[in-house]
């Protein structure tokens, strides 16, 4: 898993390439959004285009990062979820739980409402 950073307008775009399986990335996943919110920067986005596959440690990382970030009063969207990431989301029932966009922009826009 590789995880990359942006702003876009007032939201911190996090990108998540390759496969989320938890392990030490799950950690530098909470250290890179703990950062964003201490910096009081709460309109989080997970771009998840990239990701290959997510088993349920990779779940609970995103489960984990919404709970900190609703927490501290901010908003975490996700973004670009493949179909094999959406089923996920759907079995799990955490698709009820999590604001889900086809794109960035789409989710950026969301927040400015």
């Amino acid at each position: 898993m590789r995880i990359k950073t942006s702003e876009k307008y007032d939201a911190v775009v996090i990108t998540i390439k390759g496969n989320v399986m938890g392990g030490p990335e799950s950690q530098e996943f909470h250290d890179i959004l703990g950062n964003f919110l201490d910096e009081n920067k709460k309109n989080i986005i997970i771009d998840l285009g990239g990701v290959k596959f997510m088993n349920s440690t990779g779940l609970g990382m995103l489960i984990s990062g919404y709970t900190s970030v609703k927490n501290k009063e901010g908003v975490l969207k996700l973004a670009n979820a493949t179909d094999k990431i959406n089923s996920l989301l759907v079995i799990t029932k955490l698709i009820t739980i999590f604001d889900n966009f086809e794109s960035v922009d789409a989710a950026v826009e969301s927040m400015k409402k």
